[in-house]
């Protein structure tokens, strides 16, 4: 990082709305700013409040080549909404080349191991050269997503790439997310519709029952204690 501490951003952004805190973060590391977007409701609140107000924030997505249609149209009908061009980042051709042709095109239901693996080809990887040289990374993550993300901080400190994250909407609610995209006319991830809360890639995502925990519809089939992909590890 630079001289800013993490208890002078704190202090800087303390009291102050989400809009106005990602437009400080901006002011303090003009061009160094990024928001990495899979284009669900969380980060289609986040990618309404940059565009809207002309943050000079990066946003970005990847493109694990397994995702949904229906998530490349969300994709394109924000680019058409904002007039703007999503950076879109995709996975080495080479190491997914050789996983698919060593491994299969399923590999990841045989083992956690596997799983992360193609996980680290299709989404870390790429997210590794999507975050060089920045400084604040902004995501969509809430505290109610998941259990091991309710001890979270809005501001905390990424050692693997020396920077800061910053997550502006971890305290809302679902209700207040899904409120906030649909009273605003946000374009969204029309599989929200049919049970999906949190959307990934095609094979490895479903739709959730009634009662079940936010994260129930990403790699079902493993124990709930492993269902992280390695973005957000420290």
């Amino acid at each position: 990082m630079n001289n800013i501490s993490l208890s002078s951003l704190n202090a800087a952004i303390e009291g102050k709305s989400e809009i106005e805190s990602l437009a400080i973060l901006a002011d303090l590391f003009p061009g160094e700013v990024v928001f990495s977007t899979s284009l669900g409701y969380e980060d289609q609140v986040i990618t309404d409040f940059i565009l809207k107000n002309n943050l000079n924030i990066t946003i970005f997505t990847l493109d694990t080549g397994r995702l949904f249609s229906e998530t490349y149209m969300t994709l394109q009908k924000t680019n058409n909404r904002y007039d703007t061009k999503i950076k879109v980042y995709y996975p080495q051709t080479a190491a997914a080349e050789e996983l698919v042709s060593t491994k299969g095109p399923l590999s990841f239901y045989d083992s956690v191991e596997n799983r992360k693996e193609c996980c680290f080809i299709r989404k870390v990887e790429p997210l590794n050269r999507a975050l060089k040289g920045a400084k604040i990374w902004v995501t969509g993550i809430r505290a109610e997503q998941s259990g091991n993300r309710q001890g979270m901080e809005r501001l905390e400190v990424y050692e693997a790439h020396d920077l800061i994250k910053f997550h502006p909407i971890l305290d809302w609610s679902f209700e207040e997310v899904k409120h906030y995209v649909k009273s605003n006319g946000i374009p969204y991830n029309p599989l929200h519709d049919k049970g999906f809360v949190s959307i990934g890639c095609a094979p490895c995502t479903r739709a959730i029952q009634e009662g079940e925990d936010f994260r129930a519809g990403r790699w079902w089939w493993e124990d709930e204690s492993k269902k992280e992909c390695g973005l957000h590890a420290k």
